[in-house]
């Protein structure tokens, strides 16, 4: 399928923050529309910023409803999550896909959005952005230059391409497979592409490049949903795989080093065996410094040599 890339933002354009997932802290909810103002943008604040369903931005009804009102608005040009948490796969038999198809925006966000970034891409055609957000890394006091510079490069030129994703400075990939390969940029967090199977909204990795990531999971559980995801013989249609970062995603038992096994053994065991081009030490996730990926698009893979180049849409 050819997929739309939506058209670049520019300053004075108007931003939606909203919620798709979990409740935002109210004392980041300011500071958050500040670092989005900075940017040069309007910012439109959705009720579901200061809204709360118990750990939810609102409830679903509401979510969902905000999330189809702001691609309908023609005076939206982007929408920005505020945040992840938990909530959006709650949300996805509600939401207007024939409509938001018709109204292609940036997207942004990740974490628990990865729910959303896969019903984008595959049901809606476009282009979505893996990015920081506004009230988590946006006002984090050692948010860097590396992570604005990658942000505001996505989301401001879309058509962006030809370029290499490269790690921040003194941060290496490594090469799990070597290897070159090429597909379609998909995926995000584990937790949410493995909670995807099953489901009307299941994730299609035919033929494609798989970014992971992941944080607060430890390994026995990164394993069983690795193995669940090659269980479904999602893993074998891939042409190649990305790992980001696995933010304190430690061993199982502290106290027992014979129940543990280390998340390079679990890559060695479940993913090596595939024998497709994997990386490594990618530096996107829940860290700081941290790239933006423009999910949807065709990227080339070059394990052997640690480079990742988004290529031009020859495939539109």
């Amino acid at each position: 399928m050819a997929m739309i890339i939506p058209k670049s933002l520019k300053k004075g354009d108007t931003v939606a923050l909203i919620s798709a997932s979990g409740a935002t802290p109210e004392h980041r909810i300011e500071r958050a529309i500040q670092a989005v103002e900075k940017l040069g943008f309007h910012v439109v604040v959705g009720e579901t910023c200061r809204a709360r369903h118990g750990y939810f931005g609102g409830s679903d009804e509401l979510r969902a409803k905000e999330l189809n009102d702001m691609f309908r608005n023609p005076e939206i040009d982007g929408i920005f999550c505020i945040r992840g948490g938990y909530g959006a796969t709650r949300i996805l038999p509600m939401l207007d896909l024939e409509m938001i198809k018709e109204n292609p925006k940036v997207f942004a966000g990740y974490s628990d959005v990865t729910a959303l970034h896969i019903v984008f891409n595959q049901q809606c055609g476009f282009v979505t952005y893996h990015t920081p957000m506004p009230s988590t890394e946006f006002i984090r006091p050692e948010m860097d230059e590396y992570t604005w510079e990658y942000f505001i490069n996505s989301v401001t030129n879309t058509g962006w391409s030809d370029y290499f994703l490269e790690n921040a400075k003194d941060q290496i990939m490594n090469t799990v497979v070597p290897g070159t390969a090429t597909g379609k940029l998909a995926g995000g967090n584990l937790t949410l592409v493995a909670a995807s199977l099953g489901t009307p909204f299941e994730i299609d990795l035919k033929g494609k490049i798989l970014f992971l990531e992941d944080i607060d999971e430890n390994v026995q559980r990164i394993d069983r949903m690795l193995t669940q995801l090659s269980l479904s013989g999602k893993l074998q249609q891939l042409s190649g795989i990305l790992l980001g970062g696995w933010t304190d995603c430690g061993p199982m038992d502290l106290n027992n080093a014979e129940n543990n096994l280390s998340l390079d053994t679990v890559f060695e065991e479940i993913l090596v065996p595939l024998n497709i081009p994997i990386l490594k030490d990618v530096t996107c996730g829940h860290v700081l410094p941290t790239m933006s990926l423009p999910l949807g698009k065709t990227v080339t893979i070059d394990a052997t040599n640690k480079s990742i180049r988004v290529v031009g849409q020859f495939d539109v």
